[in-house]
């Protein structure tokens, strides 16, 4: 079975997880979980934002807003869907005694949301409509 496969399998049954490796220190268990907790709410934040675009910006011309808001939305699912894989991956590690995974995907959210940001405020200075 490919990494990827078995790694989402793991998203389902986290009792397997105990099968690998040593107990660590339930405070970087703890530590572990606060991250996902923190990754969960940034997704819900940008979820919440996309929903914002669309629902209070209707001046907006239909393409910009739309574009905004998927832009939001997507951001927030794959940090959800990120935040599980990263809980999984940094739990095996930890259990394994292995150095904890590196990831590009906080740099890429970030630019995403730079991106999202900077056309919100041309959108700001240069008007609703696009005047």
């Amino acid at each position: 079975m490919n990494k990827i496969a078995q790694s989402v399998r793991l998203w389902f049954a986290p009792q397997r997880i105990r099968d690998e490796g040593d107990t660590p220190d339930y405070r970087f268990s703890l530590a572990n979980e606060r991250t996902f907790l923190a990754w969960i709410r940034t997704a819900l934040a940008l979820i919440g934002g996309g929903f914002a675009v669309d629902q209070f910006l209707p001046e907006l011309a239909w393409g910009v807003r739309a574009g905004l808001a998927l832009g939001l939305l997507a951001a927030g699912v794959l940090c959800a869907l990120r935040a599980v894989n990263h809980w999984v991956r940094c739990e095996q590690a930890m259990r394994r005694g292995e150095d904890l995974p590196v990831s590009r995907f906080p740099t890429v959210l970030g630019i995403v949301v730079a991106v999202v940001a900077v056309a919100m405020v041309v959108v700001v200075l240069f008007g609703w409509e696009g005047r």
